[in-house]
């Protein structure tokens, strides 16, 4: 994926000690009966998970996912996801 890519809108993290990352939205999806948002890091080629939480139609928040148990369930539906999607 090119930086800024079109295709994709971004989101800048922004982190307690006051750094920043800039991630590309690849997604929003259902999973565990929640939505979470996954978010591609360009520079590390890393996907990042979180939860995510829309309070109307343009503010949202996201939140940390707290145990391995929620990522790794998480992380398996976003895999199936994305490789239906990549068959078609």
């Amino acid at each position: 994926m090119a930086k800024n890519d079109s295709n994709y809108d971004y989101i800048t993290l922004e982190f307690e000690d006051g750094g920043t990352l800039e991630c590309a939205v690849l997604g929003v999806f259902e999973a565990r009966g929640r939505e979470y948002v996954a978010l591609f890091d360009e520079a590390a080629n890393d996907v990042y998970f979180y939860r995510y939480l829309q309070s109307d139609e343009d503010h949202y928040d996201i939140e940390d996912i707290e145990t391995d148990e929620e990522f790794d369930e998480v992380s398996a539906a976003f895999d199936q996801i994305y490789d239906s999607e990549a068959e078609l």
